[in-house]
């Protein structure tokens, strides 16, 4: 069975070693503070997934065993080198894994690809693009160039506003007009930056300034930073939040890898599904030569590795591009996923990657990888397959853990996930026959 052009282009047909650096990445863009290290950490173990096959994993968080001899089981992966618990105190991994040089020295001589979740200073070239174009106001600018190509897509109006006092007028203005506004901060990653600003939302608050004020006290927003006020675009339904990835080679080939449908609660990324009917082929067709034309825009400007383009789609079904990510993505993961199981088990998987599944109870990884087998099984009844893909946050105040299922019938894949969820709720009751095993 092949693999996917795009993975053959990734890393050159080869196994690669994967490096777990999220919390150095956002550090880039946000305030860094103990709680987006720790998020961001968790997030790291998604470096299972950087590529179809890896060959090593380097992991800030400390991973038991199990959970990798389970996904080299599922995935028919060789045994995979695991390097874990470099920086579970807090520290970023860059500075982490540059204070152990006999594992630089043991990285270095398997000669292998290394991927990263994005670029930061001393992961290679293309920092300067990836510092660019993740400005939102700059992926905006490209957008409102390369649209006119592109019949099936609008650009949302977009308006920098620098005086906070400033800021409150336009929004209240707006909110008058009966209008939703849209705030970003230029660079926001892992929650941090975006904000929907409902007329009723404004009202409930006392004013724009108030509203603004709560927001950026509770870290939603920069409380100094001019923000963008950007055009609110109606719309719903399922097919809400479609987004195209693509690769960039060393040769500057941009590679098109396909098109997901994101789950988005509020503005927060909360997973995709990829593979067969996921994304109608008249979305898909809208948005992979729009995603092609602006990877080669940022090849132009020196980015080599995997970007993004995320959409909302208008009651007529034409797409809003709403930003570029220049760095694997959330989609990535299933993409990588959905490629190695159509390789070794057949073509026609879809994925679907859920990264944040609340949990009733707090439980340490062996006890939450013990659940999740348990549940494996039940998912298998429908012809579902259940990958953990982050079991590391399990213990935290608000429990969570993530997952990833695939099958080839989007039916098994919806009642896969019903059940889940209710099993993953149903641990904070011992009484609750979804417990049992």
């Amino acid at each position: 069975m092949g693999t996917a052009a795009w993975a053959e282009a990734w890393t050159g047909g080869r196994r690669a070693v994967h490096i777990g650096n999220v919390a150095d990445f956002n550090a880039q863009f946000v305030p860094a503070s103990d709680d987006s290290t720790r998020h961001g950490h968790h997030y790291s173990c998604l470096a299972a997934f950087y590529s179809p096959h890896p060959a090593v994993l380097v992991l800030p968080h400390q991973v038991e065993p199990e959970w990798v001899r389970r996904l080299e089981r599922i995935l028919d992966w060789s045994e995979v080198e695991v390097h874990s618990g470099l920086a579970g105190d807090g520290r970023l991994i860059g500075p982490a894994l540059a204070a152990r040089p006999e594992l630089r020295r043991r990285l270095d001589a398997l000669a292998l690809p290394v991927r990263h979740w994005g670029a930061t200073e001393g992961t290679g070239t293309g920092v300067a693009a990836v510092r660019r174009y993740e400005a939102k106001d700059a992926s905006h600018a490209l957008f409102t160039r390369l649209a006119p190509g592109h019949p099936g897509i609008r650009v949302p109006a977009q308006l920098a506003v620098d005086s906070p006092r400033a800021l409150a007028g336009v929004v209240d203005e707006r909110a008058r007009a009966g209008r939703t506004t849209v705030l970003k901060a230029r660079h926001g990653v892992g929650g941090f930056g975006t904000a929907v600003l409902t007329p009723g939302r404004i009202a409930a608050a006392g004013g724009a300034r108030n509203l603004l004020r709560r927001l950026a006290d509770d870290q939603v927003l920069p409380s100094r930073e001019g923000l963008l006020v950007e055009e609110y675009v109606e719309g719903g339904g399922r097919l809400r939040h479609p987004s195209f990835d693509g690769l960039i080679t060393e040769d500057g080939t941009v590679h098109p890898v396909g098109v997901a449908l994101m789950r988005v609660e509020d503005t927060a990324y909360a997973g995709a599904t990829v593979g067969p009917g996921s994304v109608p082929a008249r979305l898909a067709g809208a948005a992979v030569p729009f995603g092609v034309a602006v990877g080669r825009e940022l090849a132009a400007a020196g980015h080599r590795g995997w970007y993004d383009v995320d959409f909302v789609t208008d009651p007529a079904g034409r797409l809003a591009p709403t930003e570029t990510n220049v760095r694997l993505t959330g989609p990535a993961v299933a993409f990588m996923i959905q490629a190695r199981l159509d390789a070794v088990r057949g073509p026609g998987h879809l994925v679907r990657t859920i990264d944040r599944l609340p949990l009733g109870a707090r439980l340490g990884q062996q006890a939450l990888l013990a659940h999740l087998e348990a549940l494996a099984r039940r998912c298998a009844r429908f012809g579902a397959t259940l990958l953990p893909t982050i079991p590391t946050a399990g213990f935290e105040a608000q429990p969570t853990v993530g997952v990833a299922l695939a099958a080839t019938d989007p039916d098994a894949l919806d009642a896969a996930e019903a059940v889940a969820r209710a099993a993953n709720l149903a641990l904070g009751d011992p009484f609750d026959p979804l417990t049992a095993r």
